[in-house]
């Protein structure tokens, strides 16, 4: 498909056209590639909605993991997920799949010849991508209660924050700005900001800022000048990043990478568009910009600035897809195919009004994760108990009455609020309890935060005493100390 000069050995990737408007855009940047002479050979590989109905519930064939493992690259076209219980989401997949733990979306504005109310941003939004609320471990434990579980790990949020540091500095970026909860999720959103502090010190020539995700994301939409790198967990950075991608005139201006140690995959951030697929409507610039982030990963540099200028130059000559056509403004409406040909004519000429591409390649650095040595010791277990029909007292004296001399019954909870000891009537409570056992020795009056180690085997013992008594516990979690620091937040009122 390409054309590649005969002593410079290609590099082979692996491409997916996609659904929807994907095999178009694809066509059309794969037609600019080859243009630029990029020494680039592609194995194509079929996924997204044919694999989905043809049986494959996570919207890939067995061949096309093989593919797509052998090769150290993956340029994806938007894919669609059919309606309906079951399906995959195949983009989650591959990112866990493969280790594809960075996302990375630019967002910049292309003032004045895209519309746009921030003429001055240029944001990176880097987001762990295989962790948090998308591990997708989801229960339902009682009738009125259904549970997600938010899980960010050491090493997960060590590469992240590394990575988008590194990112920075090779760059030339001024700021790094994380976004956390951590002031409600003191120990998942805690250990983010506390990790980007500590490794952050490293980096003595970056500012650095750590901001609560709802005023960072208020500021985001209406000051995003003020930004500059932002790193994030996995569900905040999706939806910062549609944001910034929104604020820059269109979605269909935004490319993404997504970095593994091994293999990376380049997409666009935007759906299949199925509505306008097979009419020549589509803006094939994200992926355009996919491909040139996916050029400087492959160490193409040269090569990813001879297309994201020709790409600059269009875009300043009024030739627009119509998503971004403005009259006035611009001066040949165009189609997908259209535009990539705009795209060639330009190859190795230089904007003149918006900034001239410079890239420097450089490689991503090894993590090696070195696990903390810490002392954990167990003090205590939370019963998560399915109750419908006792108030918050009665079922406290029937947990007592079950498990006394095994273990002490110290709180129980409604939906994270304390409701025994001194409970409030007007809290409203479902049939999910979480009620908190600790050792027998320990004096809540002397000690209200104190935690006294206890036996492992008085866990499945009180166990055993609350299924005697007729008491259904649902879910079991055993609560450490780590170096004497609780590994466990307290419940509210606690």
């Amino acid at each position: 498909m390409s054309h590649t000069p005969n002593d410079i050995t290609p590099h082979v990737i692996t491409l997916a056209p996609g659904d929807g408007i994907g095999p178009e855009i694809t066509r059309a940047v794969c037609s600019i590639l080859d243009a630029a002479q990029c020494p680039i050979r592609y194995e194509e590989v079929e996924v997204g909605e044919k694999a989905y109905l043809a049986g494959h519930s996570s919207g890939i064939t067995p061949e096309a993991w093989t593919v797509l493992r052998k090769n150290p690259v993956l340029l994806k076209g938007p894919i669609t997920t059919p309606q309906g219980s079951g399906y995959k989401s195949l983009n989650v997949t591959l990112r866990k799949t493969l280790g594809l733990f960075a996302n990375v979306r630019p967002c910049r504005t292309y003032h004045p010849f895209v519309a746009t109310r921030h003429p001055g941003m240029d944001v990176v939004v880097i987001r762990e991508n295989e962790e948090d609320l998308y591990a997708g471990i989801e229960h339902r434990q009682t009738v009125d209660t259904f549970q997600c579980l938010k899980l960010v790990t050491l090493p997960g949020t060590e590469k992240i924050v590394r990575y988008a540091f590194d990112y920075a500095s090779a760059n030339g970026r001024r700021k790094v700005t994380c976004l956390v909860k951590d002031n409600i999720m003191k120990l998942t959103d805690g250990l983010f900001a506390d990790t980007f502090r500590r490794i952050g010190a490293e980096y003595p020539d970056l500012v650095k800022e750590v901001q609560i995700i709802d005023i960072g994301t208020a500021r985001v939409a209406v000051q995003p000048e003020r930004y500059d790198v932002i790193v994030t967990l996995n569900l905040y950075g999706d939806i910062i990043s549609d944001v910034t991608a929104e604020l820059t005139g269109s979605v269909g201006l935004a490319g993404s990478a997504n970095i593994g140690e091994r293999i990376s995959m380049f997409e666009a951030i935007h759906g299949s568009a199925p509505d306008i697929a097979g009419h020549d409507k589509a803006n094939p610039t994200a992926m355009l910009q996919s491909a040139v982030m996916m050029l400087v990963h492959l160490g193409l540099a040269k090569h990813a600035e001879l297309v994201q200028n020709a790409l600059l130059c269009t875009l300043e000559d009024g030739i627009h897809t119509v998503d971004i056509y403005r009259e006035g403004v611009s001066t040949q409406l165009a189609g997908t195919q259209a535009f990539a040909q705009a795209v060639i004519e330009r190859l190795g000429r230089q904007p003149t009004k918006l900034p001239t591409a410079a890239f420097q390649s450089a490689a991503a650095k090894p993590y090696v994760y070195e696990r903390p040595a810490v002392r954990r010791e167990l003090c205590g277990v939370d019963f998560f108990v399915c109750s419908a029909d006792k108030s918050p007292d009665a079922l406290a004296a029937a947990l007592q009455a079950a498990t006394s001399g095994v273990l002490q019954l110290k709180l129980v909870t409604n939906r994270g609020v304390k409701v025994w000891p001194e409970g409030f009537p007007e809290t409203f409570c479902t049939d999910h309890w979480r009620c908190r056992f600790v050792s027998p020795a320990m004096n809540p009056a002397e000690e209200p935060l104190a935690y006294p180690p206890i036996e492992a085997s008085r866990i499945p013992e009180a166990l055993a005493k609350l299924h005697a008594a007729g008491i259904e516990v649902v879910k079991t979690e055993n609560l450490y100390l780590f170096d004497g620091k609780r590994g466990f937040s307290l419940g509210q009122g606690e």
